[in-house]
């Protein structure tokens, strides 16, 4: 494949994972939501729309494979730029996608409490949804340790757009301080539960993976530098 192949296709996988990434961590949430002060709530909640929360589910396992996938295609890409960054890139990014799978299981373990299977008949209904809801806390809880990956492998990547050239600089900027964003509100999370972290500190992370999805999609990659680059492969080998 050549290199401009290798835009579209990363620019490709880069969408599915964005679109099946908002469907399974903003809208399908937001159509069933999470009362914490109320498990009951929470359960009748989930039981109303149950296909719809399964579908979340593999909209999110989707997104993971997709993750997979992407950081693979864009080393091929951006090797060139600087071999051992674009490995590290990859290894943050691709390190991150056993977590997330493993997380999602909280989410399925949940609706195996509300299966009515008679082992389960050990519990009184209480004590069930209580612990929906705990598995419920504990998958969003593993979400927010896994942004520090989500975070980490941007700035990588945002500096191999930078150096490149193939893309716009300022995706490359974008990323980097798109890092920093997700590292702010997991940190202030943590240590300040009771603050809200402002919204914006995420915007940059947004724009920059969404711009530089939407530019390696449509527009590919500059073609004075694809020939720059391919010359200074030949040369390292």
């Amino acid at each position: 494949m050549t290199q401009r192949e290798y835009a579209r296709l990363s620019g490709l996988v880069y969408l599915l994972a964005v679109l099946t990434g908002m469907f399974a961590l903003m809208y399908a949430p937001s159509q069933i939501p999470i009362v914490w002060e109320s498990a009951p709530a929470t359960v009748s909640n989930i039981l109303k729309q149950e296909f719809f929360y399964r579908l979340g589910i593999l909209s999110e396992i989707l997104c993971y494979i997709f993750f997979l996938i992407l950081p693979i295609i864009l080393y091929r890409l951006l090797k060139t730029v600087n071999r051992n960054i674009a490995l590290i890139m990859a290894v943050l990014a691709i390190s991150s996608v056993p977590f997330s799978l493993f997380n999602v299981i909280n989410k399925i373990d949940a609706l195996t409490l509300l299966s009515g299977a008679q082992y389960l008949n050990a519990f009184v209904q209480e004590q069930i949804y209580a612990q929906v809801l705990l598995l419920l806390k504990s998958y969003s809880n593993g979400i927010q340790v896994i942004q520090i990956l989500w975070g980490l492998w941007l700035f990588p990547f945002g500096y191999l757009v930078y150096k490149s050239n193939l893309l716009p600089k300022v995706f490359g900027l974008l990323l980097m301080a798109g890092c920093f964003g997700y590292l702010i509100k997991f940190f202030g999370i943590l240590l300040f539960p009771e603050t809200e972290i402002p919204g914006f500190v995420r915007i940059p992370a947004s724009l920059g993976e969404i711009g530089t999805c939407l530019w390696l999609l449509l527009m590919g990659v500059r073609a004075q530098e694809i020939e720059t680059n391919s010359n200074k492969e030949i040369v390292e080998h």
